[in-house]
């Protein structure tokens, strides 16, 4: 493309398009044109052989899969909205898989029997799908994507975190060989699994994930499931008060008709969790974290409906509160721990109370951190200061621990002939979510500028106007193909500044310009699209200066 598509949400959504690396045909679907699906290609080279390095073996499961299996997991129902779910023409339930758990801890009840078989580790590079709600940035948030899942399977925890601990490595190699600079983040399991969880995260100021990291020490997590230390105030001890609030219901709406600072109010939450009530207080200058309550409580917890609140505490949402429930577990976040005068709805609408305490007006089972952290919180390790950076999440490493094999009976014998369930892990990497960062991190105003790794060539050769100088682009085009080298041949009948300009967009990292130079003296112009440098070699020289910067890639 000429002109910068007007679609476009972020500099890998716009330059892939234009340098024809895909093209949409519906929301979050895409096709990959010759040069994007080359770039895949590399990827999944370097996937391949980092995987195969620690002992994986490949398999390619189906996308389609039957209803029952999901059912055994429980997911089908706890998946939500994300899962694609169709019919075939008898009426069975089937679904368009996201991930494969099922499937894997399916065949694995059928083949492993007994503790010889085990560890594990089985891994594919297929393509998935989720029903996502508002696909975005191209193919970082689509609703077809391809990813590298793996699984492994042990006897028992300490093998788990072996796999783990190979399935890090792997990644880190992974990513590093993609060219990518990254680091890895505490990370939050959410419908995959509830044990140990890491992310591995690209820095880009248009990615969708939030990171905490502490600018002292080694602490890194996902917003969402971070941990800090608030900002601290000076407690008031006050007596307990009831006061008119007409019509004020939010946070802000109270704080300015008292004109008191908002992180004076309690922000009173009614959760159910499997049907059993449950209230929740965070400081009123912090939103609830709702994956820190998924974590804690389980999956089944979700906020209470309006008609839920107003049965369990007489009062609308927005002037309900703590004191004076009866028979309802009461969790309140540590900014409140040993702090006093608050302010929080008085169960009645139109009022909240004034100056109240934890444990003085009501009990609280237990202080968690359920809060999402915030800029001026301190690292709870070091007391250091956080930032907050945004990111797009590459890979992702879970341990499932028996979750799977427990509900879908997937065992293995011991030594002494009892059956015991198998301890898997889940491992997953965005192909093209390594693609998109690569972009977003190295691209510049001329356009991309691959790794040469994952490039989908690593030289071009241009030839200039005129029929001796394209056979002697052709000539260096084949010896570069007898060396092994990918490269690409610009025999278009174009000019040269059409050419370059090309050249740059799709990022090839080595342009090799034959021109007059090659005329006069038999010397060829490489030029590094990185570096934005310029040599003038003879054919020999280009061919083992190229051949030596391929050989270190």
């Amino acid at each position: 493309m000429r002109e910068n598509p007007k679609e476009a949400e972020t500099t890998a959504h716009r330059l892939m398009l234009k340098a024809g690396l895909v093209r949409m045909l519906g929301a979050g679907i895409y096709s990959y044109l010759p040069l994007g699906w080359k770039v895949l290609q590399n990827i999944a080279t370097i996937v391949r052989e980092e995987m195969n390095r620690i002992g994986g073996v490949e398999f390619f499961l189906p996308v389609l899969s039957p209803s029952d299996i999901w059912e055994e997991s429980g997911r089908w129902d706890s998946f939500g909205d994300e899962l694609f779910r169709l019919k075939d023409r008898k009426g069975r339930s089937l679904c368009l898989s996201p991930t494969h758990e099922e499937i894997i801890t399916h065949l694995a009840r059928q083949n492993i029997k007994s503790y010889k078989e085990l560890p594990q580790i089985w891994y594919q590079i297929q393509t998935k799908f989720r029903d996502e709600p508002r696909p975005r940035s191209a193919v970082v948030r689509a609703r077809q994507f391809i990813m590298k899942d793996s699984y492994t399977m042990d006897t028992d925890e300490d093998g788990l975190n072996r796999s783990y601990n190979l399935h890090f490595e792997a990644y880190t190699k992974i990513f590093t060989r993609c060219g990518l600079d990254f680091f890895s983040v505490e990370a939050s399991g959410g419908v995959m699994g509830t044990g140990k969880s890491e992310e591995f995260m690209v820095p880009c100021a248009s990615g969708e994930d939030r990171v905490v990291r502490c600018t002292s020490c080694n602490y890194r997590a996902n917003l969402v499931i971070s941990d800090s230390k608030p900002v601290e105030f000076k407690s008031e001890d006050l007596n307990l008060k009831e006061v008119s609030t007409p019509g004020k219901k939010t946070v802000e709406e109270v704080s300015s008709f008292l004109k008191v600072p908002s992180h004076r109010l309690m922000k009173s939450l009614l959760y159910t969790n499997n049907n059993k009530p449950i209230f929740i207080l965070i400081r009123g200058d912090y939103e609830a974290a709702e994956e820190k309550i998924k974590r804690h409580f389980g999956e089944a917890i979700r906020q209470a409906t309006e008609e839920e609140i107003l049965n369990t505490c007489k009062a609308d949402a927005g002037f309900i509160g703590p004191v004076g429930l009866e028979n309802i577990e009461i969790y309140a976040d540590t900014a409140f721990c040993k702090k006093h005068g608050f302010i929080t709805g008085a169960n009645k609408n139109n009022y909240h109370l004034t100056g109240v305490t934890p444990e003085r007006d009501f009990k609280v089972k237990e202080y968690i951190d359920l809060k999402l952290s915030h800029r001026g919180d301190r690292c709870i390790h070091c007391n250091g200061e956080l930032e907050f950076i945004n990111a797009i999440e590459v890979g992702h490493i879970f341990q499932l621990g028996k979750k799977y094999s427990i509900s879908m009976g997937a065992t293995f014998g011991t030594k002494d002939g009892a059956r015991l369930p198998i301890v898997m892990g889940s491992y997953g990497i965005g192909l093209e979510r390594i693609m998109a960062s690569a972009i977003e991190t190295f691209a510049d105003s001329d356009g991309i500028c691959w790794p040469l790794s994952i490039a989908p060539f690593k030289v071009i050769v241009v030839p200039l106007d005129s029929k001796e100088l394209l056979e002697a682009a052709l000539n260096i085009y084949k010896k570069l193909l007898q060396e092994g080298i990918e490269v690409l041949l610009d025999d278009r009948d174009q000019t040269p500044g059409v050419k370059f300009k090309d050249a740059d967009l799709i990022g090839i990292p080595f342009r090799i310009t034959v021109g007059e130079r090659y005329r006069e003296k038999n010397k060829v112009e490489l030029y590094d699209r990185r570096e934005k440098k310029t040599v003038y070699l003879s054919l020999e020289d280009m061919q083992r200066r190229i051949g030596e910067i391929c050989s270190r890639e």
